[in-house]
């Protein structure tokens, strides 16, 4: 399990988990983790979350999302800011994904927050990934 970039390492997990078309994968729990999962679920990428406490340390159980005949509600997910190279973007310079269709996972002040939800508050942030 990664120690230095755990995003990177969740949305790793979350990409191979829907590649071979798994109901759930497990990430390691942190509050940045846990707000990206609340993002996917509010976007209807996901069903669910879970977090789970374990003796080590606490897991988010991810319920994965697929269409009724087993297409993938998660087309992509690529992470944009990453540790060794931060990318902050104010309201107006916040990328839009496929035109709208997408979205654009952005930590601010106020939270975890979609693009939409940013341009709505008028806030910029650290955009962490981008979802299709």
């Amino acid at each position: 399990m990664s120690h230095c970039d755990p995003v990177a390492d969740m949305l790793t997990r979350i990409r191979n988990a829907v590649a071979v078309e798994h109901p759930t994968v497990n990430v390691r729990a942190s509050r940045v983790c846990e707000g990206i999962a609340n993002v996917l679920q509010e976007q209807g990428y996901v069903n669910g979350y879970d977090r789970i406490a374990t003796d080590n340390h606490d897991i988010l159980r991810i319920q994965l999302k697929y269409g009724p005949l087993g297409e993938k509600v998660i087309r992509s997910i690529e992470r944009r800011s990453k540790t060794s190279c931060r990318v902050y973007n104010k309201v107006k310079e916040l990328p839009k994904v496929m035109g709208g269709l997408g979205i654009a996972v952005v930590s601010t002040n106020e939270g975890v927050l979609t693009d939409q939800q940013c341009r709505t508050r008028n806030i910029g942030g650290e955009v962490l990934c981008l979802v299709s």
